[in-house]
């Protein structure tokens, strides 16, 4: 008799993240040297973040005032009795063999943001946002078989911003950080450049049977250098877990490096307890008090934010809930479109302009609106030819390319290359007439009934003509000779 297989087991994915933000202040946390990316191998350091004996550190006000920001743009509580506190560990790429950081009273936490979900929204909890300093960085050099340390990024303000576990896929992960970067760069408190190491992500991730409440032993996921490895990190080590509990083996708590080229994570460490770093105050830094009208004024300073804004556009201009989301990925192409729409009533056409032929340029060129050599008024120039029928669709685009290569007017660029479309009616009359003499088959079934045949002779006005024929009189004038319409 065979025997029965097991129904596979399925299992719910929890995914909770940690962002660690670095601020572009023009200096470090805790001392005066330059915050910068980029300059030659420790030449940005000092004393103080190198941690020699007898320095102390001072507190970057506008690192305060930034983490103050993202925590109120985040809805978090935020604490205004602000300690820090060292955690003890060592590395090499920490000179002091501790971190100043901030556990038990960080400066935000209970917040949330909402992400795109199923076509509503769900929200996101974050369990805390707290101010650090950052750590050096390894380069190893697999010529030598030798690390070296760069300790120009020891100090750099850092902010770690943690979520609750509440994402269960690995595009809820992809979204929430999609969702965080763009409120973060509006705020404008970091280039959130993850190349350069102006965000990092730390993904923690386990697997659990439906219905259950307790969450199973968790992973921790590093070395992830864009959105799309998180993404695929998440996806190999939910599979890798799965197989793991199928087989009726435990999960290892531990720290997992995630490895592009192999496509999978590698075991880097076992998992630290928050004991292991031996938290206790920061000596060296008084606690002290933000008042509630410090908090304030930060508040008031914080911009109309990515989802305010989409809702605004939406409901101010009647825009898609789909073209609203596209237009705010890019601040200042929302400005631009708000600037557009003063002077062009008609928001879905100009959403079709900006969120296609414009927003193909600005990819292509890797630049945003604010560097292109385009102004509000010319768009709308183009965008009013073509439907005059001053301009085909192609011709338009090709104006377009032409303004932002060249700074000139659209008026200029239309005539410089005599991109406008052949309107009047003697010189398409005499078109009209060669193509009938050329094509007289083609003539004979119009004059049947066959109209659709009319779009041959139009294509073949267009060839002609260089596209420089207006489609919709070609045909006008086609009926017209030969239908006596």
């Amino acid at each position: 008799m065979a025997q029965r297989k097991s129904k596979a087991v399925s299992y719910e994915i929890v995914i909770g993240l940690e962002v660690h933000l670095q601020f572009n202040t023009q200096t470090k946390i805790f001392c005066s040297c330059a915050n910068g990316f980029g300059k030659e191998p420790n030449s940005q350091t000092c004393p103080v973040c190198l941690g020699l004996p007898g320095t102390l550190p001072v507190l970057n006000k506008k690192a305060l005032e930034y983490a103050i920001k993202v925590g109120l743009a985040l809805n978090c509580e935020i604490n205004s009795f602000i300690k820090f506190d060292r955690k003890n560990y060592y590395y090499p790429d920490l000179p002091k063999g501790y971190q100043i950081s901030q556990y038990d009273l960080p400066i935000a936490r209970h917040g949330h943001i909402m992400i795109p979900n199923d076509g509503g929204w769900k929200k996101i909890q974050i369990h805390r946002a707290h101010l650090e300093e950052d750590a050096g960085k390894l380069i190893h050099d697999t010529q030598t078989n030798s690390s070296l340390v760069d300790y120009n990024r020891t100090g750099t303000p850092l902010m770690e911003i943690v979520s609750e576990p509440d994402l269960r896929s690995s595009q809820e992960a992809y979204d929430y950080l999609q969702s965080l970067k763009l409120i973060l760069q509006y705020l404008n408190v970091s280039d959130c450049d993850m190349e350069k190491g102006s965000l990092r992500c730390d993904a923690n991730i386990s697997l659990r049977r439906p219905g259950e409440t307790k969450l199973g032993t968790k992973t921790e996921v590093k070395n992830m250098n864009s959105f799309k490895a998180v993404k695929s990190a998440l996806d190999f080590e939910a599979a890798r877990q799965q197989k793991i509990l199928e087989d009726g083996e435990r999960i290892v708590q531990e720290t997992r490096l995630w490895d592009e080229n192999k496509a999978q994570t590698l075991t880097m460490r076992s998992k630290e307890e928050a004991h292991d770093y031996r938290y206790f105050p920061e000596p060296d830094l008084v606690p002290f008090v933000a008042e509630k009208e410090t908090i304030e004024k930060i508040r008031q300073s914080i911009p109309e934010l990515p989802l305010e804004k989409m809702n605004r556009l939406v409901q101010e201009y009647k825009l898609s809930e789909y073209d609203g989301r596209i237009i705010i990925q890019d601040q200042h192409l929302a400005h631009f479109f708000e600037e557009c729409a003063q002077d062009y009533p008609n928001t879905k056409n100009l959403c079709n302009w900006i969120n296609g032929p414009l927003l193909q340029e600005l990819n292509t060129r890797k630049i945003s609106v604010t560097a292109l050599k385009l102004s509000a008024q010319d768009l709308i120039t183009i965008i009013k030819k073509v439907e005059e029928g001053t301009l085909s669709n192609l011709a338009a685009k090709e104006a377009l390319t032409f303004v932002i290569d060249s700074g000139k007017s659209a008026n200029e660029v239309i005539s410089e290359h005599n991109l406008a479309q052949v309107s009047d009616d003697s010189t398409l009359e005499k078109v009209v007439d060669e193509l009938i003499e050329q094509h007289p088959q083609i003539a004979d079934q119009i004059k049947s009934g066959k109209e659709s045949a009319i779009g041959f002779l139009v294509g073949q006005a267009m060839r002609k003509t260089q596209g420089k024929a207006n489609p919709k009189k070609m045909g006008e004038l086609i009926k017209r000779r030969l239908l006596n319409v």
